[in-house]
């Protein structure tokens, strides 16, 4: 599978498991209630480590563990749930997350431009037939007015 990572089309090496999937070499994702369960055995895996959220998932709770996870990937299940920008947002603002942060799943085109004024740099597209035409997303705009995390200060400062 491909995905856009950084502005590019790139091949994933990242492999999803489901919590009842076997442990396997690796860049892994797990979900939260794996990550909770299993942390222990996790940490001694053989590989890069991401950890899966949803908007429903607390994200206060993983905040000790981050240096531990290589990703963090949100999963956008519709268009209309906002909830996982401000995840994205926090993770750089607050938290200071340096790792790659995807969007999976319900990305929309005009999403893009603004998803990586949040912090998010991967987006794992649910139509990869559509990969080409959304990278013309991410020069929709020239300016953002408000702060982003790609510039923290507003326009009228930056003049």
């Amino acid at each position: 599978m491909q995905i856009i990572k950084d502005r590019e089309i790139v091949k994933d090496n990242w492999l999803h498991l489901d919590n009842d999937a076997e442990l396997t070499a690796g860049n892994i994702t797990v979900s939260l209630a794996r990550w909770q369960e299993q942390h222990e055995s996790l940490e001694k895996h053989d590989g890069a480590l991401g950890l899966r959220l949803t908007g429903d998932d607390p994200l206060e709770e993983i905040v000790p563990d981050l240096a531990k996870f290589s990703m963090i990937v949100l999963n956008f299940a519709a268009f209309t749930d906002g909830r996982c920008y401000s995840f994205a947002r926090l993770l750089r603002d607050r938290y200071d997350f340096i790792g790659e942060i995807r969007a999976q799943g319900d990305i929309l085109h005009d999403q893009l431009f603004y998803m990586t004024q949040c912090g998010i740099n991967s987006f794992e597209m649910a139509n990869q037939n559509h990969l080409t035409d959304a990278m013309s997303a991410f020069d929709d705009f020239t300016e953002s007015y408000q702060t982003t995390v790609l510039k923290p200060e507003p326009l009228y400062r930056r003049r």
